[in-house]
């Protein structure tokens, strides 16, 4: 309990501007953060565990992985560094439709205006043949799948050689277009079968098929531009979509739809690519275009080789809790 804490406490920072939220947002900072036991009495006083179960009755959903991958770069292109990282385009337009239609919440509209009328922006293929974004890098590394990958999980850091420092992209925004699976491609195609489906086993195949790259990327119409972001302390994690720093195995992307941002979860599932039982609570502070449903929870591993591993193998079975404030009614 005590290693979830600093995740709540960080949660806590947000949700308690809010009023279902504030009493034990605010009764949590007297909270001694070194007792594992006032810790969970806590939890158990002034929270309730509400399973989650999907419209069809199931109780277990997929649990993948995703990490902050390192990338070598340079501010200005040449030599290796010739695939860039992209800043938003100038003619991306972003709509919030939850002004007009609150149902809608959490939903946005991304294309780009042509006369009166919004049209779907370019598509990945689109964009890497187009010359709307020149001028636009942001960066440029030296590894065109890595970049890709980079896209994937959303943010990373990139170590540039031409100034000697380290700097954090973090997500910007985004094409419209959804995320499409690169692995479920090579799977429907025949080329992999589900478990090699993995980081490590698509990256392979792209070493074997060198010339099938550009079909395999554009397979996924989906987008990620970044911003750079400074990195003073290289132990603390990107920003989530609720807008704290992810913690290292507590913090976990949701689908906002059907979860609360911020809310602390807890996850049973077992270990990446093994049955061994791993069983703990989690915050559910960021979301990911691949992360749609009820039952669909994306670990974050953290920084480094070993969470590039683990992230790269998570494909597991697993089911949710999601503990909420008891004068908060279960949605």
């Amino acid at each position: 309990m005590r290693a979830a804490w600093p995740a709540f406490m960080a949660s806590c920072g947000v949700l308690v501007k809010r009023p279902d939220w504030k009493e034990s947002c605010t009764i949590a900072r007297q909270v001694n953060a070194d007792s594992d036991k006032a810790i969970r009495l806590f939890f158990e006083t002034f929270f309730v565990p509400n399973q989650v179960i999907t419209a069809d009755g199931a109780s277990t959903g997929l649990v993948t992985g995703y990490y902050e991958p390192l990338l070598h770069g340079a501010r200005k292109r040449g030599g290796p560094y010739q695939t860039p990282l992209y800043k938003v385009p100038d003619d991306l337009v972003s709509v919030d439709l939850a002004g007009v239609y609150p149902e809608l919440k959490n939903m946005r509209l991304r294309g780009k205006l042509v006369g009166k009328k919004v049209i779907p922006y370019a598509t990945r293929a689109d964009i890497e043949r187009a010359t709307s974004v020149t001028g636009k890098e942001l960066l440029w590394v030296d590894d065109e799948v890595e970049a890709f990958f980079l896209q994937v999980q959303g943010s990373g850091r990139v170590q540039l050689t031409d100034t000697q420092e380290t700097v954090r992209v973090a997500y910007a925004d985004q094409n419209g277009h959804p995320y499409k699976s690169i692995g479920r491609y090579l799977v429907d195609k025949g080329e992999l079968t589900l478990s090699q489906a993995s980081a490590q086993g698509i990256k392979a195949w792209i070493a074997g098929h060198p010339t099938r790259k550009d079909e395999l990327f554009n397979a996924n119409p989906s987008y990620v531009f970044f911003k750079e972001e400074r990195l003073p302390d290289p132990k603390v994690g990107p920003k989530g979509a609720l807008g704290v720093p992810l913690t290292p195995q507590r913090s976990v992307a949701i689908d906002s739809r059907f979860l609360p941002l911020g809310a602390p979860v807890f996850l049973s599932t077992t270990q990446a690519n093994s049955e061994i039982p791993m069983q703990r609570l989690v915050m559910a502070q960021d979301t990911g275009g691949a992360i749609r449903g009820p039952i669909r929870v994306d670990y974050f591993f953290g920084f480094g080789a070993e969470a590039a591993e683990n992230a790269g193998r998570m494909k597991q079975s697993g089911a949710v809790w999601v503990l909420l404030p008891k004068q908060a009614p279960a949605r």
